[in-house]
């Protein structure tokens, strides 16, 4: 079974996968999708208005594994007997994310983590917003980040990344990546190794530079221990719901502070509404990225902390 040139299979047609086959039809692949389960209705109109190719309820295996390259769904396990039989014919398989990425210059700000990150994904994405830049969002949250590369132009995208998104990111650099904790989750993708799962996680730092920003909570100990033993090349900013922090985010006396290259910002912790020790520090990496693209804080810009309040408290 012989590979074509030029012709990209997507495994997956939800958001991820619809998406990735309109990016990769514009861009001038031949582009095949196949799901082995029922696609939404919604996909198959988004399908047929690009004119691309598909099946659903299958995977006609003579199509698919003479691919140049597969995106595929990150439900998808590395094992799926699909996946190990185009690997072993030295057919690259990478993510939705991965695939964008090659089509924009736009700045990444990324988000992993255990728990937290569609909060804190969102509340970045508003402190963003609401300051006037042009702005995406992404990944595990709002519209596929390759539909939006295709069909939009933004300057920034703040993404939310699952550790399965990150396994299949090889090229793919945050300019600023937020890991929020890392707690024992998903363990049966990965052997119920937590290393390999930590590892996973920590592909959010691959290729960074020196230049690069890494914001990260110090609360946590599995990260914390991982930052110390690790080689970290961006920059990095933590931050502390227990502690004081002299550079970075911390809460004292009641008063979320934040002090990076003497650029500070405070404010109470009844301000930031969103309820819990956990939503603090959600809070704190969420306004450390906006002191690093030199947002500021000024009283009115408060109002991002309560615009989605009731949505994701």
């Amino acid at each position: 079974m012989s590979q074509r040139n030029n012709y990209i299979v997507i495994l997956g047609a939800g958001e991820s996968g619809t998406g990735s086959a309109i990016l990769a039809k514009a861009k001038g692949f031949d582009v095949f999708v196949s799901d082995k389960g029922k696609i939404a209705e919604q996909y198959i109109e988004k399908l047929n208005k690009h004119q691309i190719k598909w099946e659903q309820e299958t995977h006609s295996e003579n199509e698919i594994l003479c691919a140049s390259e597969i995106i595929k769904s990150p439900g998808i396990p590395e094992n799926a007997p699909l996946i190990v039989k185009a690997k072993a014919l030295g057919i690259p398989v990478i993510s939705e994310i991965e695939f964008a990425y090659r089509y924009t210059t736009a700045k990444m700000i990324c988000i992993t983590g255990s728990n937290g990150k569609t909060t804190t994904t969102l509340l970045t994405y508003e402190i963003l917003k609401n300051a006037g830049l042009n702005v995406g969002l992404a990944g595990n949250v709002g519209f596929s980040f390759a539909e939006q590369v295709a069909l939009s132009s933004f300057d920034y995208y703040v993404l939310e990344l699952s550790s399965f998104q990150l396994d299949n990111m090889y090229n793919f650099k945050a300019d600023i990546a937020i890991i929020t904790n890392i707690t024992p989750d998903h363990l049966d993708r990965y052997d119920y190794n937590i290393e390999n799962y930590i590892d996973s996680k920590f592909r959010i730092i691959q290729n960074m530079t020196a230049s690069d920003i890494l914001i990260y909570c110090i609360d946590d100990e599995i990260l914390l221990e991982n930052i110390k033993k690790r080689i970290i090349t961006p920059q990095i900013i933590p931050y502390s719901v227990l502690e004081k922090v002299a550079y970075g985010a911390c809460i004292e006396k009641g008063i979320l502070n934040i002090n990076i290259d003497n650029n500070s910002f405070n404010m109470t912790i009844e301000e930031i509404l969103l309820i819990g020790k956990h939503n603090q520090g959600n809070s704190m990496a969420a306004s450390l990225t906006a002191k690093v693209l030199n947002i500021k804080m000024k009283l009115s810009e408060r109002v991002y902390l309560h615009l989605k309040a009731l949505n994701i408290g």
